[in-house]
């Protein structure tokens, strides 16, 4: 099976990242997160978590970079020395032959530049911070990326019920995609997994939209707009993080939009890398709102896009032009 050795190693990277991330989870208190200078809110579990990843994964694919969210430029500085000291008790009982500095190495070595030749891996270590802190829906999301196409993708939902309408029956999900093998889905404790698919609906009335719960990542306003032209029935649907993409992945909702609040906003590509190839590879189809490919080959950014439409394939075009009404 190709790429069977590098599936196994994110597998198990980003399962450990979540049980990092669950014993932070029960341990976390708010006096634990610092802001970084675009203001969103770093945790013990963000620095955590890329240090576990880095470190498993440079074990088995020493020559493949990482490029990551995080650096360790905030837990070097003197004020922030307890916070160090919480994300090094952490890493080590994940870890435990690691010492401070090495754990510092591990989370700088996520400062790959990525671009169109070779393979990187890239890590959004907990993409959806906020919604982590406020109990809501996160992501330890990791893709491998190969002469500028994503290939393989692993998402790990610590928080999303298995059945979106059992909410309160089990939780934990974990998605898995490699390119041109299909999507699966597993519990993060079970060892079997799942075929996934997208919802098969071609009208507009039958779906559910999905977006940010945030109004500051994704505008609700503009989405409402598109949701009044395509004539949904449903209440959107809103949660944190890549696990959108899972939810669309799935078929618990057959279109996921994330739509640009400002002319300057560039989104970045951890952001969407996992769960792009988690959707395509479900059936589904993930593009920009002119209708182009995202394009993972220009960096840390997908500076060739503005917004991302994500929806099961067959309501695509429809969703495109709705888009195209509202950002004309």
């Amino acid at each position: 099976m190709p790429y069977e050795s590098e599936r196994h190693a994110a597998i198990e990277s980003v399962l450990k990242g979540c049980r990092l991330c669950e014993a932070v989870r029960s341990h976390l208190l708010s006096t634990e997160a610092i802001g970084k200078e675009d203001g969103s809110p770093v945790t013990v579990a963000d620095f955590g978590i890329q240090a576990v990843v880095s470190r498993h994964l440079a074990a088995s694919f020493s020559n493949i970079p990482l490029v990551g969210e995080e650096d360790a430029g905030l837990l070097r500085q003197g004020e922030n020395a307890l916070l160090k000291e919480m994300v090094v008790d952490h890493v080590q009982r994940i870890t435990p032959d690691q010492s401070d500095h090495e754990i510092l190495e591990a989370i700088d070595r996520g400062s790959g530049e990525g671009g169109p030749k070779g393979r990187f891996w890239t890590l959004d270590p907990i993409d959806g911070t906020k919604g982590f802190l406020r109990g809501g829906q996160y992501a330890v999301a990791l893709a491998l990326v190969e002469e500028g196409q994503v290939i393989l993708g692993v998402l790990g939902c610590p928080n999303l019920p298995l059945d979106i309408h059992e909410p309160h029956g089990q939780r934990g999900c974990l998605f898995v995609a490699v390119k041109g093998e299909g999507s699966t889905m597993r519990g993060i404790n079970d060892a079997v997994e799942q075929r996934i698919e997208v919802a098969k609906i071609a009208h507009p009335s039958e779906a559910r939209l999905c977006e940010s719960f945030e109004s500051s990542h994704s505008s609700h306003e503009d989405a409402a707009r598109i949701a009044q032209i395509l004539g949904f029935h449903q209440s959107p649907l809103r949660m944190d993080s890549q696990c959108k993409y899972g939810m669309v992945a799935r078929g618990d909702a057959a279109i996921y939009l994330r739509l640009p609040t400002g002319q300057s906003y560039v989104e970045t590509i951890w952001d969407h890398a996992a769960g792009s190839i988690i959707v395509q590879e479900a059936g589904g189809k993930v593009t920009d709102m002119a209708g182009q490919p995202l394009d993972f080959s220009l960096g840390r950014r997908l500076s060739n896009n503005r917004g991302i439409v994500v929806t099961n394939g067959e309501l695509h075009d429809l969703a495109l032009n709705a888009v195209r009404q509202v950002f004309p």
